[in-house]
């Protein structure tokens, strides 16, 4: 199991996600994102995250040309579609995630025509988990996310089984700040688990 942490805005907290053993860093591309950081910005220090950590870039409903252009200039390892994005929306050539807020009721057939790398369910906004027990089996990679936190992840990881776990607000001090000493707790429960 990997631990991805999301929301990064910052060198300094991407270099202790990955002290601390975060497998993946994620970049909020969406300018309405408290956690928003321009792919200028990140160009300006990407060069230094730590080899062997994947660069997730999270896309609401870009376009696929300039998903595409964003992950080559800052070579990114996966896009992360977080958006209404239908599955001709898919880029091509590279590893992709496909997200969705899980609200009640949600109907998991329509991400069955999504083919790609895994599925990361998230909560029904951010920082609020979902009902853990509605997920789908292990026919497909999820990556859980939406409301973990160290009091919660071990019973999440137990009901879901995920190939990853994402986190992001509520180990932060502030949005786009993370709380280091949060953040190592964190991943040291996912990784014991």
């Amino acid at each position: 199991m990997f631990v991805k942490i999301c929301g990064l805005t910052n060198l300094e907290d991407t270099l202790a996600a990955a002290e601390n053993g975060a497998t993946a860093a994620g970049f909020n591309f969406y300018p309405g994102s408290p956690r928003y950081i321009s792919p200028d910005a990140l160009a300006t220090w990407i060069a230094r995250v730590p080899a062997g950590m994947w660069k997730v870039g999270v896309f609401v409903n870009e376009p696929v040309a300039r998903v595409l252009e964003i992950s080559r200039m800052l070579g990114l390892d996966v896009a992360q579609l977080h958006g209404k994005e239908t599955p001709s929306d898919v880029p091509t050539g590279m590893r992709v995630w496909k997200a969705a807020r899980v609200v009640d009721g949600y109907d998991f057939s329509t991400l069955d025509a999504f083919h790609t790398e895994a599925l990361l369910l998230d909560g029904p906004a951010s920082g609020i988990p979902f009902d853990w027990s509605v997920a789908p089996g292990e026919d497909r990679k999820i990556v859980l996310a939406g409301g973990l936190d160290v009091d919660n992840v071990q019973a999440a990881i137990e009901r879901v089984r995920p190939w990853g776990i994402d986190v992001c607000s509520r180990i932060e001090s502030a949005p786009g700040k993370k709380d280091h000493a949060r953040m190592k707790r964190f991943i040291q429960t996912v990784l014991s688990c």
